[in-house]
């Protein structure tokens, strides 16, 4: 007998169908070269302030650089592609392409959690427990974080990729503009009963760890309650990691809830702006956040605007 599989492969060339619809081309390619350029800018220019001060070189600010590594990282995995797709009028990707997109882009939002969680650590630190901060936060304890947030979204993730990848597939259509795990799951011709139960439990791992943060967050405002120094420090440093947070689960939850359950009779444009949301508004905002927020950076990336304003000041006297 001949196997309901036979002519199903792996080296099968998937249609990212969400592409279609984005015309003209043309303003999406301009918009898409401005966003990537500028969270590459926004991004590189913060991470090469903090290595080139030495000032600069506390655990906060090495735990800021690895998160502005992980927005160039995870939107690298999408735009580059995105990009091509425009330039080229394709909208289809190979097997071993879309496998690659998928574990760079949901690592990279895994990775996104873990970070936020040492950088939540980090404060209650600086702000509970300040005269302890530099023996807890040894140089060596810094890397130890800083390898977690790294190691731990690729561990985790590794039994969902290979589960996925030894499915057969009877599909090769994908609702979306970038590949996820989910939508090639779709494609298969068998129960995924597994995978969607691991899947749970990844998403259940990681929205611990945002509720790790609140937690940590709330332990902070009781400490900070009769210290009127500790609340500014909170409010300075604290603020820029909540709104980041915020952002960034509920865009995580709302691309997780919709491309498992959300209706097609949802508008083509509307389904793609709320994917990619997630890979234009944190990668922006968090290094202008953490930028401009955080007085110590905005001095070292701002000195000549510093000195032109005092310049100008002497001058008009």
């Amino acid at each position: 007998m001949t196997s309901a599989y036979d002519n199903t492969s792996n080296n099968v060339i998937f249609t990212l169908t969400g592409m279609k619809d984005l015309r003209p081309q043309y303003v999406f390619l301009c918009l898409a070269l401005t966003v990537y350029l500028l969270i590459i800018v926004l991004n590189i220019t913060l991470i090469v302030t903090v290595l080139s001060e030495k000032s600069l070189h506390e655990p906060m600010y090495f735990f800021v650089c690895s998160l502005c590594f992980n927005e160039i990282y995870g939107t690298t995995g999408f735009y580059p592609k995105f990009i091509y797709d425009l330039l080229s009028s394709s909208n289809v990707i190979s097997y071993n392409g879309c496998m690659t997109q998928s574990v760079v882009i949901y690592s990279s939002f895994m990775c996104e959690y873990t970070t936020l969680v040492i950088m939540a650590y980090d404060r209650y630190v600086a702000i509970c427990r300040p005269l302890e901060y530099h023996n807890i936060l040894r140089t060596q304890t810094v890397a130890k974080a800083i390898l977690y947030s790294w190691t731990f979204p690729f561990i985790v993730g590794l039994p969902n990729t290979i589960l996925t990848s030894q499915l057969p597939l009877c599909g090769s259509n994908i609702d979306r503009i970038y590949c996820d795990n989910w939508s090639i799951v779709k494609q298969s011709c068998i129960p995924t009963t597994t995978i969607n139960t691991y899947g749970f439990v990844l998403l259940f791992i990681f929205m611990a760890h945002a509720l790790i943060v609140m937690f940590s967050y709330q332990r902070l405002i009781v400490a900070c309650r009769n210290s009127s120094d500790s609340k500014r420090k909170f409010m300075r440093t604290c603020g820029p990691h909540f709104v980041s947070l915020l952002n960034f689960t509920i865009a995580v939850l709302f691309d997780i809830m919709f491309s498992r359950y959300g209706s097609k009779d949802f508008p083509e444009h509307l389904r793609n702006a709320f994917q990619v949301e997630i890979l234009v508004i944190p990668p922006i905002l968090n290094p202008l956040m953490y930028g401009l927020k955080l007085s110590e950076v905005r001095k070292r990336l701002f000195p000549k605007c510093k000195k032109s304003k005092t310049l100008t000041f002497c001058q008009s006297k």
